[in-house]
């Protein structure tokens, strides 16, 4: 039993693809693709922009951003919205 159990987690972690922690950008997402040209000038920094995406699956999105010092956006949260009850 414990061979089985060791095995599965072993499985499931082989096919995690994400090494950091990080929220990497997905189509729809504002910095996907994105050059250095994306910057906010007004926004002040450390201020959070949030942004609500559909997948390629129609599932909606709620993205969570920083604004940076150099005025760029970084990615930090996603989330389904609405969120789904249980």
């Amino acid at each position: 039993m414990r061979r089985l159990a060791a095995l599965s987690l072993s499985l499931a972690l082989a096919g995690c693809t994400a090494v950091s922690g990080e929220v990497q950008p997905i189509p729809g997402s504002i910095t996907y693709g994105a050059g250095p040209s994306t910057r906010l000038t007004k926004s002040p920094v450390g201020s959070t922009v949030l942004h609500r995406l559909q997948d390629q699956f129609g599932k909606e999105w709620e993205e969570r951003y920083i604004v940076q010092p150099d005025g760029s956006l970084k990615l930090v949260a996603r989330r389904r919205y609405p969120v789904p009850t249980l």
